[in-house]
């Protein structure tokens, strides 16, 4: 397991962009061989997928051979709707860079039968080979995608009912207005995520201090799902500064000191230029 600390947010999503630029660029996909990626919404992923659309638009990185995954979507809410996981997506990454749609997997949280729906869901996950990458983000209470406290750490994609402190905590999205937030979620699995070959967790803020300090310092929990990944052989979390108030000085002290390790997997920042040239 590897914890990668930053200085603020901003430099915390940098390293995040470039880690997902270096390792798409290193596996160099093909049509007959595509970079399968997991991805997260909410506020936290928003900085790096800025990031990652400079690269596209500086002709650094295409998603042209990219397949993606999200982790979630709300059951009930329109497609079309602004707080929808769809619309966000192609608002704040898909459609600023060259994915193919029908490449771009997500939850459709109105369908006719959920269950089937979230079946199909990991099918197509394994059909395209398993996911190279899984990115995703914690609520404060240590939940990965709409894995809830008590979540069991071996689920699979399922239909999820939301617990009242993700409700409040998404009711900013939805003007304050509880009524107006969904209750219930499909979701990816925790063992969905521990089944793929690499996972980076991004983890920012003193409010997710304290889910930090159980995910990596406290033991396997299912009330605090994420604290999963300190079983799977390839764990990267990157934080800030901030997320790291609840951890031990030890603790800190010792992952700076590998800092210069770590850096070296973002350094230098590969390019695809000579390959689309």
């Amino acid at each position: 397991m590897r914890l990668v600390i930053l200085e603020d947010y901003d430099l915390a999503s940098e390293w995040a962009a470039k880690y997902i630029r270096n390792r798409i660029i290193t596996f160099r996909p093909t049509a007959q061989r595509y970079f399968t990626l997991g991805l997260p919404t909410g506020s936290t992923p928003y900085a790096c997928y800025k990031k990652l659309i400079e690269y596209h638009k500086s002709g650094d990185l295409s998603f042209k051979y990219v397949k993606t995954f999200n982790m979630d979507e709300y059951v009930g809410l329109p497609r079309a709707h602004p707080e929808s996981y769809h619309s966000y997506m192609w608002n704040n990454f898909f459609k600023h860079v060259d994915i193919d749609p029908a490449n771009a997997h997500i939850l459709d949280g109105n369908a006719q039968d959920l269950e089937a729906e979230c079946a199909v869901f990991e099918k197509d996950i394994a059909d395209a080979g398993g996911i190279d990458l899984f990115v995703g983000g914690i609520g404060p209470d240590g939940h990965i995608a709409f894995n809830e406290p008590g979540s069991s750490l071996v689920s699979r994609t399922r239909v999820k009912t939301l617990a009242k402190d993700t409700i409040v905590a998404n009711a900013r999205f939805f003007g304050n207005d509880l009524s107006k937030v969904p209750t219930m979620a499909l979701t990816v699995g925790v063992g969905t995520v521990m089944d793929s070959r690499e996972v980076m967790i991004v983890i920012t803020g003193a409010h997710k201090a304290f889910a930090l300090y159980k995910a990596i310092e406290d033991g396997v929990n299912h009330m605090w799902t994420v604290s999963a990944f300190q079983q799977h052989p390839r764990t990267i979390f990157v934080c800030d500064e901030d997320a790291t108030l609840e951890l031990r000085v030890k603790t800190v002290k010792y992952f700076k000191g590998l800092m210069h390790v770590h850096n070296k997997l973002v350094d230098p920042v590969l390019t695809m230029k000579n390959d689309l040239s």
